[in-house]
Formats: structure tokens, sequence, C-alpha cells
């Protein structure tokens, strides 16, 4: 192995290092969970099946500007932060939308609902064929436990930060366009967010969080996939 090649894997070992040392990983808190909540999570079926440790729900040094109570979404790297004070942000695991479909930009949250129905857009019956004209909400509906809704002024983009009833795609990017985070996840955020709160969804390529899940879990790269 080269002088090189020894001194980037020891800076890119210090770096996740330094990242781990300002990470407390969070437990969820089931007495936020509602009777409906609780009923309803029970009755899941699909498979619960647990996010590897980079994309766990935990609270990170936040080096961006954005304010207090905003929600930035990292889709390069998978991540949603919401902004706390003293430079410090809740961050979450997400599912992000293919590259060509997904939202980027700056919103609001114009709209909350716990157990959503789900109406598939006219975009979406065009790519899947023989969808219902409306899901009803439950544990098995696509939007899961919650959906903040994305405006932009006064018009709906379409695009929702919801939750999910395929947890194995947490940290991938094979979604229509919305952002989707574990039924726990999404009603832990829900209790926190305010409406109106801002949203910032980075753009492709403008990847901006310091830990880089790919590499810890050994897939290399720079995290920009």
């Amino acid at each position: 192995m080269s002088l090189f090649t020894r001194l980037g894997l020891l800076a890119a070992g210090l770096m996740l290092a330094g990242c781990q040392t300002a990470t407390h990983f969070e437990a969820t808190n089931t007495n936020q969970f509602k009777p409906r909540d609780k009923e309803l999570l029970a009755k899941i079926r699909y498979v619960n099946s647990p996010v590897p440790q980079p994309y766990r729900r935990a609270i990170v040094d936040y080096h961006r500007k954005e304010a207090p109570g905003s929600i930035m979404v990292d889709s390069d790297n998978h991540y949603l932060y919401y902004v706390l004070e003293g430079g410090k942000a809740i961050r979450y695991g997400v599912t992000v939308g293919e590259e060509a479909l997904a939202f980027s930009g700056v919103a609001r949250v114009g709209n909350m609902r716990e157990w959503p129905d789900w109406i598939p857009t006219a975009d979406i019956h065009k790519r899947i064929e023989g969808l219902p004209a409306r899901v009803a909400g439950g544990p098995d509906n696509p939007l899961g436990a919650r959906a903040l809704y994305l405006y932009q002024g006064n018009k709906d983009t379409l695009f929702r930060i919801h939750g999910t009833n395929q947890p194995e795609y947490i940290g991938a990017s094979i979604s229509s366009g919305c952002i989707r985070m574990l039924n726990e996840d999404v009603i832990d955020l829900y209790n926190r967010v305010k409406p109106n709160a801002p949203v910032v969804v980075l753009e492709p390529k403008h990847g901006d969080s310091p830990y880089k899940p790919q590499l810890a879990m050994g897939g290399g790269g720079n995290g920009n996939y």
C-alpha cells in the first residue's frame, strides 16, 4: 500500500471518528405514540427491518446556517436533518427519489396528516398500472404513519416527507420523488416540526453532510452516489 493511500485512509478514518464522537443515537420514545399509532403499528405486515447504524436517528453537530425548526434534506447522503438550537440537529436516515424524479429546492410544510390516505398522482398512475384511486391510511399504506406536505407559496408541490412500509430501503434512492422515513422516525419528526417550517432539499451532487454513510459501511467512494 502506498504512502498516499495510507494517508488517505487515515484521514478518512479520522473524519469518521471525529463525526462519531459528536453523535448521540436516539432511542424511540414510545410515549409519544398515540393509542391509534400503537394499534396500527402492531398490525404491520411488512418486515420491520432494522436500518444500518449510519442511518439510525441521532443528535449530531450541525454546521450549516438553517434556523432552528428548519428541515434540511441531503439526498446524496440519504439524510434528513431537523435543526435544533446550539449548532445541533436530529439526523434521520431516509429513502429519496431517483435523481430524475427527485424534488430539490426550498419549500415549506404546508400541511400535516396522521395516517394519511394515499392518492396516487397522474404521473404515478402512468408509470404503475392498476393502482386504485385512493388507498386508506393504515400500516400497509405507502405513506405510513405521518405525512408532511411540501408547498411552495400556496401551491402543493405534490412531494411529501412521509413514513414507509418498506424500511429495508432506508439509505436508497428508489422512491417516486418523495422522502420516506421509518414510521417511528416520521412520528418523532412530526411531533417536533411546526406548520410552515422551511424545508431545504439540496440538489443532487450537492451533498453537505460531514459524515458519509457509504464510507462508514465500507462502500468506499466519496459519498456522492
